[in-house]
């Protein structure tokens, strides 16, 4: 899967990411003169995913992130017969139609997680599920699918050839693939740098995740080291705390992840721009969580701003 040609050294994948983050995420791609003017997304857009109402159905997590001062939805766990927004069995209307719903709200959708792709069948099954799962991040008109990667070895070969070989049939359709530190296989940055070299594509990168760098390295990983170890791969980050034991269900800003210093030390390493996304939230009722979206949202603003006056 991997090539020399494509893949081997960190500053040549520092200058890819780099180049994907400003040319694409950020919207300042070169147009023709001729072409009118397209507004710039900002360097950082903050957004927040759908998972704090996963016992809610879409219309109300949209509206309460949209309610919450956010421009960008993160569409992940909510109310419906798959737990998500948009999956493998999700029909393409199915898809346009969320993507509708989300921008009758004002916002963009800036990540789509869809959950497992069918590789356990074949590995052609899993090819044609994550086309599938692209085709309808393109119908939704999302930027970016996320993935969780896989826990089973005897998968994993399969898993990442399946991803080879989609990632430019996402490219042609302006979708960049992502996995996160998630357990398993991919739960540390040197696990998910491998699996990344090893597809060899620069349209697979890193979904950073400090909560779960704490979360399934029983709060001994801190994510500010960790961080160290994937420069020049990270598009994008799931802002997500952590409180020992195990317990990620909480607002950033409030446990054991040390923000600033992530966020720093990923701008070192060549992540200036891009989706910042609030994965979770401390439970309660919609008011109790409306509320927190909003402290969450000001504290993901308030820390751009710090990191912003940092040195890269």
């Amino acid at each position: 899967m991997s090539s020399d040609r494509n893949m081997t050294r960190r500053d040549v994948l520092k200058a890819s990411a780099a180049g994907a983050i400003a040319a694409g995420l950020t919207g300042q791609a070169a147009t023709p003169e001729s072409a009118p003017a397209q507004p710039k997304k900002p360097s950082w857009q903050i957004g927040c995913y759908t998972r704090p109402w996963d016992a809610s159905e879409l219309g109300a997590a949209l509206d309460a992130i949209a309610e919450a001062g956010y421009k960008y939805a993160g569409l992940m766990t909510v109310k419906s017969a798959t737990r998500l927004v948009i999956s493998v069995a999700t029909a393409p209307e199915e898809a346009e139609r969320v993507g509708q719903e989300v921008r009758k709200r004002g916002l963009e959708v800036s990540s789509v997680y869809g959950g497992d792709i069918p590789v356990a069948k074949s590995l052609q099954d899993g090819v044609a599920g994550l086309r599938r799962l692209i085709d309808n991040c393109a119908a939704a008109k999302a930027t970016s699918l996320l993935m969780g990667g896989v826990s089973d070895p005897k998968l994993y070969d399969a898993y990442y050839k399946a991803v080879a070989e989609c990632c430019d049939y996402a490219a042609a359709k302006k979708i960049g693939i992502s996995v996160k530190p998630h357990g398993g296989l991919n739960a540390t940055g040197p696990q998910c740098r491998k699996t990344i070299e090893q597809v060899g594509n620069t349209n697979f990168r890193l979904w950073y995740d400090p909560g779960n760098i704490f979360y399934y390295s029983n709060g001994e990983l801190d994510p500010v080291a960790d961080a160290g170890t994937v420069d020049g791969l990270v598009v994008g980050m799931s802002v997500k705390d952590y409180v020992h034991p195990k317990k990620v269900d909480v607002t950033p800003g409030t446990g054991k992840v040390d923000f600033k210093a992530v966020l720093s030390r990923l701008k070192t390493g060549g992540f200036t721009a891009g989706p910042l996304v609030v994965e979770c939230l401390a439970p309660g009722d919609d008011a109790a969580t409306l509320a927190e979206a909003k402290k969450a949202r000001t504290f993901v603003e308030e820390l751009v701003g710090q990191v912003n006056l940092c040195r890269p």
